[in-house]
């Protein structure tokens, strides 16, 4: 037990002196750690945290913290090293540093609906912007107006355009990092807006209208549903109290009465 203390007394002052800097560590090393990032790591701190925060920071940070829970499982078990507690530490370290993305997905899915619903809330405002300016021009006005959520990767997308890239793939991009509902194929609806002649543009435009107005129309309805169902089960969560409440003063009524 005294040699742990020592070690972990040392390791702390060589951490404190810098002389083994965690975070030089983990930014040398960036490259192999971010094949550990999750797919849709970005937009999960996006729908919690919104467009302030820095992703690649609370990244780092969920890296070091599981290097220093397994520092720390590393000396406890020093004093009984095996295979198996070795084994044990680094299974240890893996969930200390997916705990944060379990977290984010929790949130996701417990604001699904209020998050899917964000997009078509979007659109329906860009809509407006895409009949006086072109449909780069008018995303790049929409941002400050845009959720949080979506204001990095719209951004992002108008960059890409700006620089010369008239292909779909910023908008794909978008989607993908987005993956909300329908996300994909109104970016596609979207990009073709901005192609062809004024004529065609009015009709893709009542086209892309009626898109959003449906996916509106969608991600109300399964609101309203899911709000039934929810009134549903605490009618039906009433009526068995209710029941059970019943059941209990008239068994205490009849064994009163025998008692007599």
């Amino acid at each position: 037990m005294a040699i742990i203390i020592v070690i972990a007394i040392i390791i702390f002052v060589l951490f404190y002196n810098k002389t083994i800097d965690g975070k030089k560590f983990i930014a040398d090393n960036e490259k192999f750690f971010q094949i550990l990032r999750e797919e849709d790591y970005d937009f999960l701190v996006y729908s919690k945290y919104g467009d302030d925060v820095d992703v690649d920071e609370l990244f780092k940070k969920r890296v070091q913290n599981a290097f220093l829970i397994g520092i720390l499982f590393f000396m406890l078990f020093l004093s009984n090293l095996s295979l198996i507690n070795i084994v044990l530490t680094f299974v240890i370290m893996f969930l200390v540093f997916k705990q944060p993305y379990t977290s984010l997905k929790s949130f996701y899915k417990k604001h699904l609906h209020e998050i899917d619903l964000l997009l078509p809330y979007y659109l329906k405002g860009l809509e407006i912007l895409i009949q006086h300016y072109t449909v780069p021009v008018a995303i790049g006005k929409s941002i400050d107006d845009a959720p949080d959520i979506f204001k990095p990767g719209l951004r992002k997308l108008v960059e890409r355009v700006n620089s010369g890239d008239s292909s779909v793939d910023p908008y794909m991009e978008f989607s993908n990092t987005y993956p909300v509902r329908d996300s994909m194929r109104m970016m596609r609806l979207l990009y073709r807006l901005g192609l062809g002649s004024q004529e065609r543009k009015q009709e893709r435009l009542m086209m892309f209208s009626r898109s959003v107005s449906n996916l509106q129309n969608k991600a109300r309805e399964v609101k309203y549903k899911e709000r039934l169902g929810h009134m549903e089960s605490q009618t039906m969560t009433m009526l068995v109290i209710t029941g059970v409440a019943v059941m209990g003063i008239i068994l205490i009524s009849m064994m009163g009465m025998f008692n007599i």
